[in-house]
């Protein structure tokens, strides 16, 4: 079964956090792409995610990081060649 971020982190910021909910989690526009709930296997592309307890930047500042994350790595490995390249994401929910 395909994780979404905030399971495969076991990150207390997705579903029933109530007003501390990660942006990933309400980003509605992306769900459904790479089979995740709302931005949940997309959180790379969503500004404002929270990673390692702390808040990240926009896209631009914060790929770097994203592309070594575990996480990143595994989505891309499942998707293999259906994989949404960022810039489609990034048209979604601009």
């Amino acid at each position: 079964m395909k994780k979404n971020c905030w399971e495969f982190k076991n990150c207390k910021r997705g579903p029933g956090s109530n007003g501390d909910a990660c942006p990933a989690w309400k980003e509605m526009r992306l769900d459904g792409v790479h089979d995740g709930k709302n931005g949940g296997r997309t959180c790379w592309a969503i500004a404002g995610t929270f990673c390692g307890g702390a808040v990240q930047g926009t896209f631009a500042r914060k790929f770097d990081t994203c592309e070594k994350c575990d996480f990143y790595r595994s989505v891309r490995q499942e998707e293999s060649s259906d994989f949404v390249l960022s810039a489609v994401l990034l048209s979604k929910i601009r």
